[in-house]
């Protein structure tokens, strides 16, 4: 067994480094409803890390402890080997962990570029008064943030689009928006709930490519929940599979792919 500091090389030839991340017995409540039961595993710094599972297994409930939407009755979370308190979601942001929605989440009536602006508050460290005058420090900081987030906006190939109103644009490019602002943050760990859902072959496979080259060029660490078998088994390092609340599998996508829990619970017939 790895230790959390241990890197190892994937069958594909990438080196991951240690635990970035670790959940650690996280069980969660909802009145009688247990959404989560006892549930460990860790992220590790560099990887592409999937949690799949049939409708209502309990991965977006687990994406939302992640990130400090839901708080466990039971359990630790740990980031960077230390054990993290009971944190609100922008305490959790301020900490180097950004994220996209399953149900698109952007201000439909501004600019793509002011949305993926957005995603730059938690390093903007001018006062209230300095922003609204546009004075001193509070100018130098607004260059250098539209300077990162042109940026970005160049990365994901939506240059064309950065002055329209995301409510004019179609489905696959406020996906792609609100991966933008997501990475305005510059997190260490990303996290995107479902990030093709509803798009058609062509957008899937542009998102794709996006989400390798965030994690190759950005060294951006990625846990993504995807529902798409195909995407899940091409793009993950790891796999942790989820069944009513429970862990089935854990493992590189060939375990998981060839573990017969699963097969049973989720996937339906052997892939070999």
């Amino acid at each position: 067994m790895l230790d959390s500091s241990e890197s190892f090389v994937t069958p594909d030839g990438r080196t991951i480094g240690g635990v970035l991340m670790e959940m650690k017995n996280i069980t969660l409540r909802f009145g009688g409803v247990v959404a989560i039961k006892d549930i460990s595993f860790d992220i590790r710094e560099g990887e592409i890390r999937a949690i799949i599972g049939p409708n209502g297994a309990g991965k977006s409930s687990m994406l939302n402890v992640v990130s400090g939407f839901y708080h466990p009755q039971e359990g630790e979370v740990w980031f960077r080997r230390e054990r993290r308190p009971s944190m609100r979601p922008f305490q959790v942001a301020q900490l180097g962990i950004a994220r996209t929605f399953q149900n698109i989440a952007l201000f439909e009536g501004m600019t793509v570029l002011d949305n993926v602006m957005t995603g730059r508050l938690t390093h903007m460290t001018s006062g209230l008064l300095a922003q609204g005058m546009w004075f001193g420090k509070a100018e130098a900081e607004e260059v250098e943030n539209r300077e990162k987030v042109e940026k970005i906006i160049d990365f994901l190939e939506i240059q064309a689009i950065r002055k329209t109103p995301v409510g004019r644009l179609p489905y696959g490019l406020k996906k792609r928006v609100e991966l933008a602002r997501a990475l305005a943050a510059e997190p260490m760990l990303l996290l995107l709930d479902e990030p093709m859902a509803g798009m058609n072959v062509e957008e899937k496979e542009d998102m794709s490519r996006f989400i390798l080259d965030v994690n190759d060029e950005f060294g951006t660490t990625i846990a993504l929940i995807e529902h798409d078998m195909g995407v899940v088994m091409d793009l993950s390092d790891r796999v942790v599979v989820m069944d009513y609340g429970r862990k089935i599998g854990d493992g590189t996508p060939e375990e998981v792919r060839n573990n017969q829990q699963v097969i049973d619970a989720y996937l339906g017939v052997s892939h070999d």
